[in-house]
This record gives structure tokens, sequence and C-alpha cells, in this order.
């Protein structure tokens, strides 16, 4: 029987980046935003708690706007219950699900002072006891309020991780792991922060700017997004034609 040969089989690429590939990008996105915050505006880690929060399905703008006037009259647990349910609902009454959100803030606040002394806990499993506090906002409220290392997975990292092939994951809890196995810990105490500013301004959801994205050449999304302004809608520009000189 004649014998058939068989291809060697190609070795697939790695799904995620090596360390030294990570460290290249986020030296990148730190040269852009060095020293990187939350956009979210708190005056202590009680106030961040509440912020982090009201903040689930709501943008940061919309949530500063309705707790600049929270936070005047109510930044501890004890004036956030004397202020009580109706005044938290009044002060957020423009943020999505603010109804159920007021309810978790007052909760929130019992359970801190009853189970913590009024001081909110630096650990992520006694966080998320707190109602309204799931991973993500504990992640959050360490990383920020605390200085953690903690990487918190929202829809702009969950993107940004997956399309530019830095962290692929099927849902937050994969990419969040795969991040801390890729991220150097030089990097991991930002690393929440740059690429959420970065999927928020430059790797955006339905056309991501990659005209001006910093780690372009590191990023695996086959299907970049050209620069407007050498593309017209009957497709891109032909280079101009020098004009022949007579001799």
């Amino acid at each position: 029987m004649p014998t058939t040969s068989t291809k060697p089989k190609r070795k697939r690429a790695p799904r995620t980046f090596g360390k030294e590939k990570a460290a290249e990008l986020y030296a990148e996105l730190a040269k852009e935003r060095p020293n990187p915050r939350t956009e979210l505006e708190f005056v202590n880690p009680y106030t961040l708690v509440v912020a982090v929060a009201l903040s689930a399905q709501a943008t940061d703008v919309g949530v500063n706007k309705a707790t600049k006037g929270l936070f005047k009259v109510a930044d501890t647990p004890e004036k956030m219950l004397a202020l009580g349910l109706k005044g938290v609902e009044e002060h957020i009454k423009t943020i999505g699900l603010w109804r159920n959100k007021a309810k978790n803030v007052i909760a929130l606040s019992q359970m801190i002072l009853d189970e913590f002394g009024g001081e909110v806990p630096q650990t992520r499993d006694e966080l998320v006891k707190l109602p309204g506090v799931g991973r993500k906002t504990a992640n959050v409220v360490l990383n920020e309020a605390f200085g953690q290392p903690t990487i918190a997975v929202d829809t702009h990292i969950f993107r940004v991780s997956n399309r530019t092939g830095l962290a692929p994951g099927k849902d937050p809890d994969q990419v969040e792991a795969s991040l801390e196995r890729t991220t150097p810990d030089e990097y991991k105490l930002g690393a929440h922060h740059w690429l959420i500013l970065h999927g928020r301004y430059t790797c955006v959801a339905r056309k991501p700017k990659c005209w001006l994205c910093s780690i372009d050449h590191l990023c695996k999304f086959k299907d970049k997004t050209p620069d407007p302004a050498t593309v017209s809608s009957l497709g891109p520009k032909k280079p101009r034609s020098r004009a022949k000189t007579k001799k």
C-alpha cells in the first residue's frame, strides 16, 4: 500500500501576549497617561464604593453629576443613613436603575457600620458581601482606594483584551485571570486604568480609532480602521500622480 506523507502540524501561535510583549504594550500606554486614575469623583474610600456601585450600566460622567450633590451632604455611612432612602433617591434619579441602587447604598452603608466598624473593608471577600458590590467593584476599590494591584474587568477592558490579543477570554473572569498571568508586576497597579481609558477613548466598540492608537503595531486585530483623512465614500484615495515635465 502506498504510504501517505503527513504534513507536520503547524505550531499554534500563543493566544495571549508574553510578558515581554505585554510590558511593551503597557509602556506605550503609560507614555500617554503616566499617572492614570479613575474618572469617578470621590473623596474617600466610602464614597468610592458608592460611586462605583452607582456606575453599573451608567457613565462616569452621569454618576459624577449625581454624586456631586450627594457627597456634599453624605460622605460617610452615618450621614448617608441620616439622609435616608428618599434623600438618596432624589440625588441619583438621573442614573439608570436608581431605585434599586438607592436601596443598595442604604444597605451597604448600614453593613459597613454594623459589620466593619464604619470603615470600608480592604479585602475582596469582605467587599463583595456589601449589597450592590460585585467582584469588579471590589477590584476597583482595592486598586484605587488602597493601592492594591487588582484588575477590574469591565466592558472596555474585556474588549481591548480580546481585540488586541493581550488576554483573550470568553467572560470577564477568564480575561481577569489571563491579565493576572500576562501583566508584569510593575504594571499591575496601573493596568486597569490604562486599559479602560484606552478602550473608552481609542479602542472604542463600533469603530476603533486605530490610526490614533499607540499600540497598533502590537495589536492582533486584523480589521484595523484606516485614517478617515485618507478614505472617502468611494474608497481609499489614490495618491496624486506627478505632472510630467517637458524636456
